[in-house]
């Protein structure tokens, strides 16, 4: 007569099936929940390095000098700050600079 170990914990600790099934069931939801929470920190990681690169994108702009002859207009701000949003979203997509990353993980509870 031959026994596995599992059915001697289940017998041992009064377990049945169904028991570890339910347990199965709670592990498999706890990891979905981390899964989810893990993304959506990410996400949030990924927002904030895209607002970093943002604005030091706009330090560098603020630091060129510009004709008074030049100046620009409201429609040109406006649209600089759209392509200056663009460049930002461009270089935190390439994962380059790797912010995000170092957020995540100093961030990410175990």
């Amino acid at each position: 007569m031959s026994m596995d170990i599992s059915s001697l914990t289940s017998s041992a600790y009064g377990l049945n099936s169904s028991t570890s099934v339910d347990a199965d069931k709670l592990k498999n939801s706890i990891a979905n929940i981390d899964k989810e929470n893990d993304e959506e920190l990410m996400k949030v990681c990924k927002e904030f390095e895209t607002y970093m690169i943002e604005q030091v994108i706009k330090s560098m702009e603020a630091t060129i000098m510009k004709d008074e002859e030049n100046s620009s207009s409201s429609y040109t701000e406006m649209f600089g700050d759209k392509l200056t949003t663009a460049y930002a979203e461009k270089i935190s997509d390439q994962g380059n600079i790797g912010l995000a990353q170092m957020l995540y993980d100093s961030m990410k509870v175990r």
